[in-house]
C-alpha cells in the first residue's frame, strides 16, 4: 500500500513533468553556464551550511550524550526546536538580524535549521559508545584531544557521515530560507525551478534541473543509508549503556562551546518575537493591509490546523505500513527504504506542478479538492514517521511476536499486544513530529494552496511580499502564533521521546 501510494503521488506526476520537458530543449538547458552556476551555488552553500552545522552540533552531541547536569530536558528541547520550526519563520527570523541578506544569512539560517540533527543523530550513538577505551587511552598517556581524535571520533564516524548527508540533503533542497534571505539575486535548484514553473511556464528547464536535483539527492540518500545502516550496527553491537557524567576538567569548556552555541540558537527566535506587536496580533483578525489575504490570519491559522491534522493520519498510516513492511524485508529493504525517502530530496514544486497536469486522469479530479495539500504534505512527513519507527520496531526482540503467536494470538493482536505497547512512545513522537513538519511546511503548500484557503505559512509569505506596515506586523504575529505552538509539540516530543536516534 505505501509503495502504491508512492507511485501514485509522487512518481507519476514527478516522472510526468520531467517528462513533459524532456521533450523539448533539455539539452540546452544543460549546456547552459547559468544552470551549472546553479549547481555550484546549490552544492556550495549546502556543503557550507553543513559545515557550520557540524561544528555548532558536535558540541551540543556531547552535552546531550555525556553530561549530566539539571535542566538537560529543556536543552534537549531547545536543540529540537530549530529543526521543526518552518522554514518561512526561519527564514523571517534571520531576516530581522541580517537585513540585507545574502550568502552568509542563507549559510547560517540553513545551519541553524539543521544543528538538530547533527546533535540528535551524533548524540544518539555517542551516548552507547564506550567510555572504558578511552579512558583506557588517557591512562596510557594520551591528551584529552589526542584520546578523542583516535578513540571516539573514528567510532562516531558512521553517525557523522549520516548527519551530514542528511543535512545536505536538507540544505541543497532548501526553499523557504532561500526565497526569503536570497530574493531575486541568490537562487538555488530549488528556488530556480519554482520560479520557471511558476513564472516563466519553463518546463524544459525546470525538468532539466528537477533531474540534476534527483540525481543529487539518490546520491546524499545512498550515502546516509550505508552510513545509517553502520551506525544502527555500532549500536546493535554496544548496546545501550549510561555514559552521562558531570563534565570534569577541559570537558567543561566543550559544556561551555555547547551552551554558547544554544544561546546562538535562541538568539533568532527572540528577535522575532521581539519584533512581534499587540497591534500585529489584533490585525490576524483581519486581511492586512489593502486586503493582502483573502482570509484572515486566524482563518489561515485554522486551515493550517486542519490541514496538518489531514496529513498527519494519513502520513502516520503509510509511516506505520511503511515501518512494518521494511522491517520484515530481506536484502530489498535497503532500496525499498531509500526510495520511501526520495519525497524528501525531491522539489516540491515538481511535485506540486506535477499534481495539476496529472491528477485530472483520477476519479473526481483532486485538483479541485481540498485534500490535494494535505496529501503533498504526507509525501513529506511519511519518510521521517518512517525514521523514527522503524529502528524501534526492529530493536524489538521477534522473540516476544514468536510467544504470542505460539499461545494463539493472531497478527494484529500480537501487534497491539506486543509492537504497540513497545513503541507507543515512539509512535507519539513521530505523531508530534510529522505534524509540526506539516504544520509549517511551505514548499509544496505555497504551489498547491488555493488563495481563498492559505495555510499559515503561506499567509507569511505573501504579507511579507507585499507593502505596509500592517501586513509587516501581521507577518511576525502570524510567525510568533507558529511558533509557539510549534515549540510546544516539540516539549510534548521530548516527554514522549524514544532512547534510539530520531533521524
Amino acid at each position: 500500500m505505501p509503495l502504491g501510494f508512492l507511485t501514485l503521488f509522487f512518481a507519476w506526476p514527478v516522472v510526468s513533468i520531467i517528462g513533459l520537458g524532456v521533450r523539448a530543449q533539455m539539452l540546452e538547458t544543460l549546456a547552459s553556464a547559468d544552470t551549472w552556476s546553479l549547481v555550484g551555488f546549490t552544492i556550495g552553500q549546502a556543503a557550507a551550511s553543513t559545515m557550520v552545522a557540524l561544528l555548532a552540533g558536535m558540541p551540543l552531541a556531547f552535552l546531550l550524550a555525556r553530561v549530566k547536569l539539571p535542566g538537560r530536558g529543556l536543552v534537549q528541547a531547545i536543540v529540537l526546536v530549530p529543526f521543526v520550526l518552518p522554514t518561512v519563520v526561519v527564514g523571517l527570523a534571520f531576516r530581522t538580524l541580517m537585513p540585507d541578506g545574502g550568502v552568509l544569512s542563507i549559510i547560517l539560517a540553513n545551519a541553524f535549521f539543521n544543528v538538530a540533527v547533527v546533535a540528535r543523530t551524533v548524540g544518539g550513538l555517542w551516548a552507547n559508545t564506550d567510555r572504558r577505551a578511552e579512558d583506557a587511552a588517557r591512562a596510557l598517556g594520551a591528551t584529552r584531544f589526542k584520546a578523542f581524535t583516535a578513540v571516539v571520533l573514528p567510532a562516531l564516524t558512521p553517525a557523522i557521515g549520516s548527519a551530514a548527508a542528511v543535512v545536505f540533503l536538507f540544505c541543497s533542497t532548501s526553499f523557504g530560507v532561500v526565497l526569503i534571505l536570497g530574493g531575486s539575486e541568490y537562487r538555488t535548484l530549488e528556488t530556480e525551478i519554482y520560479l520557471r514553473t511558476v513564472q516563466l511556464f519553463d518546463l524544459p528547464g525546470a525538468a532539466a534541473l528537477s533531474i540534476i536535483q534527483l540525481a543529487a539527492v539518490v546520491a546524499a540518500l545512498a550515502v546516509g543509508a550505508v552510513a545509517r545502516k553502520r551506525r544502527q550496527a555500532a549500536l546493535k553491537l554496544r548496546g545501550r549503556q549510561e555514559t552521562a557524567r558531570r563534565p570534569v576538567g577541559g570537558e567543561w569548556v566543550v559544556v561551555g562551546i555547547a551552551y554558547g552555541v544554544i544561546a546562538l540558537l535562541l538568539t533568532p527566535i527572540i528577535s522575532l518575537i521581539g519584533n512581534s506587536s499587540l497591534e500585529g496580533f489584533r490585525a490576524l483578525a483581519s486581511t492586512g493591509h489593502d486586503n493582502s489575504l483573502e482570509v484572515t490570519g486566524f482563518r489561515a491559522a485554522m486551515n493550517s490546523l486542519s490541514t496538518a491534522t489531514d496529513a498527519t493520519v494519513l502520513a502516520l498510516i503509510l509511516g506505520v505500513l511503511s515501518s512494518v513492511a521494511l522491517m520484515r524485508l530481506g536484502r530489498t529493504a535497503e532500496l525499498v527504504d531509500v526510495a520511501m525517502m526520495l519525497p524528501l530530496g525531491v522539489s516540491a514544486v515538481t511535485v506540486g506542478f506535477g499534481y495539476l497536469i496529472t491528477l485530472d486522469a483520477l476519479p473526481g479530479d483532486l485538483r479541485t479538492s481540498p485534500l490535494l495539500v494535505p496529501l503533498a504534505q504526507a509525501i513529506v512527513v511519511t519518510p521521517l514517521i518512517i525514521r523514527i519507527l522503524l529502528p524501534v520496531l526492529r530493536s524489538i526482540d521477534n522473540r516476544l511476536r514468536q510467544a504470542a503467536g505460539t499461545l494463539g494470538a493472531s497478527p494484529l493482536r500480537v501487534w497491539l499486544e506486543v509492537d504497540v505497547p513497545l513503541a507507543g512512545r515512539s509512535l507519539v513522537t513521530a505523531a508530534a513530529f510529522g505534524y509540526v513538519v506539516a504544520l509549517g511546511e511551505f514548499g509544496a503548500t505555497s504551489f498547491l494552496a488555493r488563495p481563498d484557503a492559505p495555510t499559515l505559512p503561506i499567509a507569511i509569505g505573501r504579507l511579507i511580499s507585499r507593502p505596509g506596515e500592517l501586513n509587516n506586523e501581521m507577518a511576525y504575529a502570524a510567525c510568533t502564533l507558529l511558533m509557539v505552538v510549534t515549540i510546544a509539540v516539540a516539549i510534548l516530543i521530548e516527554r514522549f521521546r524514544t532512547t534510539v536516534e530520531e533521524f
